[in-house]
């Protein structure tokens, strides 16, 4: 007999940029959960399931936060959690040496567009969300991170610190929110397996920014001799994270960021 394990069923969860990528991988495994899930995102994806409402949704605008707010509390009642999923990646390198100002050197408007998605965007969420829990007493909140905020990254360092900033607010926010039984915790995934993200511009900006090749890049993400389990990580691994942290399973684990990355290390 199967056995409701987290006993998520039944629980009213946000998840933005839900309709790609890692998103994707979490809002189906929520709905297998029986979650009602809400995917915040700027267009739908391709999964469907009656538990699972989509609204279109710029998360770097306030406005449009809490409009998607007040119609999800309107709708279901309340709001049990959130995940702050969404997030771009604009390889550039702070100098390039080969094209000063080229493609691919960092410029303000590659820095204020990762920062307004991955940063502020999180600031926007959490915060509506946030009294929303706050005043029921109860709630999570999960802040997606990447080994890169942990470790740095070539070719990424706005990511990098976008992501080192997604952490320091994980960590602050659980010790203000603690008094009102709110937890807010953060995963880092590792390298995981392809998604549609992984696009051909996205690599040759990365491979640009790292001094290689396309192809030389795409071996690179073969190879696991730094990750002790040796393999690239599956996407279902990092949402079946994410469904642990927002049960009551996890009820005292808070202002911390896990590293999913199959013990991957630089060293």
């Amino acid at each position: 007999m199967a056995i409701d394990w987290l006993k998520l069923q039944g629980k009213t969860i946000i998840v933005t940029g839900g309709s790609s990528g890692i998103g994707d991988a979490i809002v189906q495994e929520l709905i297998n959960q029986g979650v009602s899930v809400i995917n915040a995102d700027l267009r739908e994806g391709q999964f469907k399931a009656d538990n699972l409402t989509f609204i279109q949704t710029d998360v770097t605008d306030k406005a449009a936060v809490n409009a998607l707010v007040k119609q999800v509390v309107a709708k279901f009642k309340t709001i049990d959690g959130l995940v702050n999923n969404a997030g771009i990646n604009l390889p550039r390198l702070l100098v390039d040496a080969k094209q000063a100002d080229g493609q691919y050197e960092l410029n303000e408007a590659a820095f204020n567009k990762m920062f307004t998605v991955n940063v502020k965007s999180v600031f926007l969420m959490s915060q509506a969300v946030g009294r929303i829990l706050a005043a029921k007493h109860e709630g999570v909140i999960v802040n997606m991170s990447s080994e890169a905020g942990l470790e740095g990254s070539q070719g990424q360092s706005v990511y990098s610190a976008t992501k080192g900033a997604i952490n320091g607010f994980t960590r602050s926010w659980a010790k203000e929110l603690g008094e009102f039984n709110v937890r807010v915790v953060g995963i880092a995934p590792g390298i995981m397996e392809a998604t549609g993200l992984r696009t051909p511009s996205y690599e040759e900006a990365l491979a640009y920014t790292r001094h290689k090749t396309v192809e030389q890049l795409r071996a690179g993400y073969k190879s696991t001799t730094t990750t002790p389990l040796g393999r690239s990580g599956r996407l279902s691994e990092v949402a079946d994270v994410v469904c642990y942290y927002l049960s009551d399973k996890a009820s005292y684990i808070t202002g911390v960021t896990t590293n999913v990355a199959g013990g991957k290390s630089r060293g």
